[in-house]
């Protein structure tokens, strides 16, 4: 439960009546990119687009090929046979040739992985966390001084969550109760729950999968995540399962992408990625500033992914896999502490957020898109921007770069919902548009930031809303804790409807409404 929140709050300590300064001024704002584009970065999308430059060269000459074969007559066809019959030799080592080449394109080239379909958890209606109760909860629990719970009120008011999120059960007893216990309770009711209906939707009998990827930042209990997933659904012996931990919101594109590795490795099987946080053993019970604002963000939430490798599913399957970029900032000690997990002063765990996480979270999203561009831009749009670049490095280092236009390359945006400070600073740096960021706005309202499987509520609502076409490409991007920033690119293989028993299925008329500023 880790991530660019984003979030600024000025306030004061109301512990002796004198006003002190508030131990957060987190910047609002990510850098601008049109001053700090490095052309270091732009390197590795192109070295990306490089390394696929054979494929790429092939194409024209087997256009080539296939023109001057259309128009070949049958007397030319006739000579060149009578000429191949006099040369057994050339016959012999031409086909040699071909077969070996064909033979090393289809044992090497990347084999497709397809998502079927997913789902993800929706909580029971007692589980709602409304604004009103929960600073009352709040306040009961005696946890809390009034400078704390003043800093959450304003957190809250500027936050974009709605009355409909949901908190763990232990968090709404009084005292509350973040057992061991209640802790599984939790995991076992989001993974179960995402899964139980990802199943039923796909008609995929669990002892079809052959790789399982669970990722939970701050709850990682012995036996494993993934290990009660097996228990529960008796998955076989040889499945390949993983437990990713402490990686932070940005976690589901790594497990995506660690999915699909497995996938080029082990023929004709499936995979299934779930994607979860665990608030109730991680919920912070202490005053220190910092620590206080995952509280008022982090809410229940998991999804479960269905990927394959099987031609055969192409047919019914929603997406195809197209891209990921994954961009790790962990050697620079300050990214590597700015979402850290520590104690305070009073021995009481939380999740400390730095001042410095939202240039952090700027400078990793500049090197991930830098490298995507390459890989998913209009050719325009590439010699524009590396133009750009060049006649700055050479000729004058105030001239701002072009900033690609993303919208050319991407038909939606699922931006993870880590707070409304990101998603604003999102849409100014990236020129979107209202349209572009309203999943990401909405997810957050009606589910907070659910950590890493917020990227799939909000491909969810594009489907609920009916506009995800075939041929749409759809960019998820999200930060983690690390501090990383990860990218999934996606392409709907049909016209994608929302899946039975959806998370926006009751209440997508209902959207997107007008969060207060």
């Amino acid at each position: 439960m880790n991530g660019a929140t984003g979030t600024q709050v000025n306030t004061a300590n109301g512990g002796g009546g004198e006003p002190v300064g508030v131990q957060i001024q987190q910047s609002r704002r990510l850098p601008d990119f049109l001053q700090s584009v490095n052309l270091k970065y732009v390197k590795l999308g192109y070295h990306y687009l490089i390394s696929h430059l054979l494929t790429l060269c092939l194409i024209p000459v087997m256009a080539v090929i296939l023109i001057e074969a259309s128009q070949m007559n049958p007397d030319d066809i006739r000579q060149l046979w009578l000429h191949l019959q006099y040369n057994l030799v050339s016959v012999i080592i031409c086909s040699a040739v071909l077969v070996f080449g064909s033979t090393v394109y289809i044992m090497t080239r990347p084999r497709p992985v397809y998502l079927i379909d997913y789902s993800c958890y929706k909580a029971p209606e007692h589980l709602k966390a409304p604004y009103e109760r929960f600073m009352q909860h709040s306040r009961l629990t005696g946890d809390f001084d009034e400078s704390s719970l003043e800093f959450q009120r304003k957190i809250l008011e500027r936050s974009g969550l709605g009355d409909e999120t949901y908190v763990p059960e232990a968090m709404h007893q009084l005292p509350p109760q973040p057992s061991m216990q209640a802790a599984r309770e939790e995991a076992e009711q989001v993974m179960f729950g995402a899964l139980d209906k990802l199943f039923a939707n796909t008609s995929v009998k669990p002892k079809k999968i052959g790789v399982l990827v669970v990722n939970c930042s701050l709850f990682n209990p012995t036996p494993s995540l993934s290990a009660m997933i097996v228990n529960k659904y008796k998955l076989r012996g040889n499945i390949r399962s993983f437990n990713l931990g402490g990686m932070g919101c940005s976690a589901g594109v790594i497990a995506v992408d660690l999915a699909k590795d497995m996938l080029q490795v082990h023929r004709n099987t499936y995979a299934v990625v779930v994607s979860t946080e665990n608030i109730t053993q991680n919920w912070y019970f202490g005053n220190k500033k910092s620590m206080l604002i995952p509280n008022c963000l982090f809410r229940v939430g998991g999804s479960a992914v269905l990927l394959s490798n099987k031609s055969v599913d192409r047919r019914r399957a929603k997406y195809k896999l197209v891209h990921v970029v994954r961009t790790h900032r962990g050697a620079d000690d300050k990214a590597f502490r700015c979402v850290y997990q520590e104690q305070d002063d009073a021995g009481k765990t939380g999740v400390s957020l730095s001042k410095d996480l939202m240039a952090i979270a700027g400078g990793a999203l500049k090197t991930n898109i830098t490298t995507l561009g390459p890989l998913v831009l209009p050719i325009s749009e590439q010699l524009l921007f590396f133009g750009s670049l060049i006649i700055k490095k050479i000729f004058n280092k105030h001239i701002k770069p072009y900033i690609p236009d993303f919208k050319l390359a991407f038909d939606h945006f699922c931006i993870h919902a880590g707070g409304r400070a990101v998603i604003d600073e999102l849409e100014k740096n990236l020129q979107l548009t209202q349209v572009h960021v309203e999943a990401s706005r909405m997810t957050l309202h009606r589910f907070g930031n659910t950590s890493s499987s917020s990227i799939w509520y909000e491909l969810a609502y594009i489907e609920a809303k009916g506009r995800m076409k075939k041929g749409n490409k759809v960019w998820q991007i999200a930060f983690g804790s690390g501090f990383k920033c990860n990218s999934a690119v996606w392409q709907a293989l049909r016209n994608v409807k929302p899946s039975p028993d959806g998370p926006w299925e009751d209440c997508i008329d209902r959207y997107p409404v007008k969060v207060v500023s």
